[in-house]
């Protein structure tokens, strides 16, 4: 896309940042964009300064990047939030279950010493057993003098009967509630355990989202220096960028009044309408028409469409016809312009615009389809790509209306 008729006037202003949509996505979705933005700015400003298309580059860069880096400041936030919630609710989660293993831990050592005191006594009744203690019994039985003392004597040995076999209960009983607190120690100590991991996890995600904020915030920052640093280098451009417009406008005039009523000799165009042939094989990028830069506030026409294609990529003549002019020309770079005869009575051209190489000269006679020249990126360009032209008494109109639909 190069040397670009400009027919309004600039304004006088100062250039502001230009209002953009909001760019809505993230990850590659939204280098995608940021990337059509780049490639928006350079198409516009191809025959502004180099310094002025780097302004535009890193101002549409930052522009496109900001509306993702402002949706990750305000996720970061609410994470941080969650993430401090969640840190909260599982340091009280920890701390109750720490006092709960503490509480049970009392009512285990309380068991556990039950327990002890109800052991010892049915070692004492053990160890009196087996130092004879039960002949002992059947010794104060036998030792009666009666009928009434036997009674007596039997009462007493059956209550201390009663009294070991109680003692021997409270052992069980006292050895079940050990082990029930036990269980209960246990499963609290592993609660208490697992809340206290939980809890140094939630906390540590806390930070960790505190950090990811910070980060975020500080490219924020960052984006919007560079925006604002962006801006303030467009507007150093202003003066060389508007003198870059009206020579590219008076270079655009001075190839109609060089084209203008040229007249066809006879065979030196046999082209009578229908589709041309594809001067190169690549991709659309940039289409005729006029366009607005939003940074200098200028309407400027593209008079042909672009087609991206690589370095030394061969250029076919469209048509059969004369070649008219092959050389420098300004913003066009290397610029070939062939003559087809008239149409309707109207002299039908086309030219093609920074080739690295021009394989033809002026007054020679070319086939459709033949090689008349290599792609490149001279001029005002920012790529390898040919500019083509469809030029009618040398005004020039849309190159889509006489090419394959299918660009192929």
């Amino acid at each position: 896309m190069a040397a670009p008729t400009v027919p309004a006037t600039a304004s006088s202003a100062l250039v502001a940042a230009p209002r953009f949509g909001s760019l809505a996505g993230h990850g590659d979705h939204d280098a995608d964009k940021a990337h059509r933005a780049v490639q928006r700015a350079q198409s516009i400003l191809e025959d502004a300064t180099a310094t002025a298309r780097v302004a535009a580059t890193r101002l549409e860069a930052a522009t496109a990047a900001m509306p993702a880096a402002q949706t990750k400041v305000a996720v970061s936030r609410g994470a941080v939030a969650a993430a401090l919630a969640a840190a909260n609710t599982a340091g009280r989660r920890a701390n109750t279950a720490r006092a709960s293993y503490a509480t049970i831990a009392v009512d285990y050592d309380a068991a556990q010493q039950r327990f002890s005191a109800a052991r010892g006594k049915v070692d004492e009744i053990a160890q009196a057993s087996y130092m004879g203690s039960g002949l002992s019994r059947i010794n104060v039985l036998a030792a009666a003098s009666g009928p009434a003392d036997m009674m007596d004597r039997l009462s007493i040995v059956d209550q201390l009967m009663r009294t070991q076999q109680q003692d021997v209960n409270s052992l069980l009983l006292a050895r079940r509630d050990a082990r029930t607190q036990q269980d209960k120690a246990g499963l609290a100590r592993r609660e208490a355990e697992e809340a206290e991991a939980d809890s140094k996890t939630k906390l540590a995600a806390a930070k960790q989202a505190q950090a990811a904020a910070v980060r975020a915030r500080e490219a924020l920052r960052k984006l919007t220096e560079s925006r604002a640093a962006a801006v303030r280098l467009a507007n150093s451009q202003r003066a060389a960028v508007l003198a870059r417009y009206q020579a590219a406008r008076a270079e655009e005039e001075r190839v109609q009044a060089a084209l203008r009523g040229w007249s066809a000799k006879s065979g030196e165009g046999r082209y009578s309408g229908g589709k041309l042939e594809m001067p190169v094989n690549g991709w659309k990028t940039s289409d005729f028409g006029y366009r607005y830069d939003p940074y200098y506030r200028v309407w400027q026409l593209h008079a042909g469409t672009d087609l991206a294609a690589g370095g030394g990529t061969p250029i076919h003549a469209a048509a059969s016809g004369r070649v008219i002019r092959a050389g420098w020309n300004g913003g066009y770079g290397n610029y070939t312009c062939l003559s087809h005869g008239r149409i309707k009575g109207v002299s039908f051209q086309t030219c093609y615009g920074h080739q690295s190489a021009i394989l033809v000269h002026v007054g020679e006679y070319v086939v459709r389809g033949e090689v008349i020249g290599r792609v490149g990126t001279t001029g005002a360009s920012t790529g390898n790509h040919l500019h083509f032209e469809t030029r009618f008494n040398g005004a020039p109109r849309n190159p889509l209306n006489y090419l394959p639909r299918c660009l192929c």
